[in-house]
């Protein structure tokens, strides 16, 4: 069980640099970010996680606002998995979970 919550926290972090770096690398390039290499290589890999933001919200909101929901759906996930871990750490003991 351990192993599980140890892959959900590792693939939602690398969901939350990737939209991380996505937005800073979006303010960085400005209006040519469609462009940079980096940028695109980012989107494609926090894609599923914007793919939780449209299911999670109505369709009349805005790109933006799906963008920050799915953001923080990430994060709950995220610590809800860290949780999860040091629980089942503190169950099976510390020197088990290194």
């Amino acid at each position: 069980m351990l192993a599980f919550f140890v892959v959900v926290k590792l693939v939602s972090e690398i969901a939350l640099l990737a939209m991380s770096g996505q937005w800073v690398l979006g303010l960085l390039a400005g209006s040519s970010r469609e462009q940079n290499f980096f940028y695109k290589l980012l989107e494609t890999t926090g894609k599923p996680a914007h793919l939780l933001g449209r299911v999670l919200c109505p369709a009349s909101w805005t790109e933006r606002s799906r963008d920050l929901v799915s953001f923080l759906a990430v994060a709950l996930v995220w610590m809800g998995a860290t949780v999860l871990k040091i629980h089942a750490c503190l169950q099976i003991g510390i020197a088990s979970c290194r």
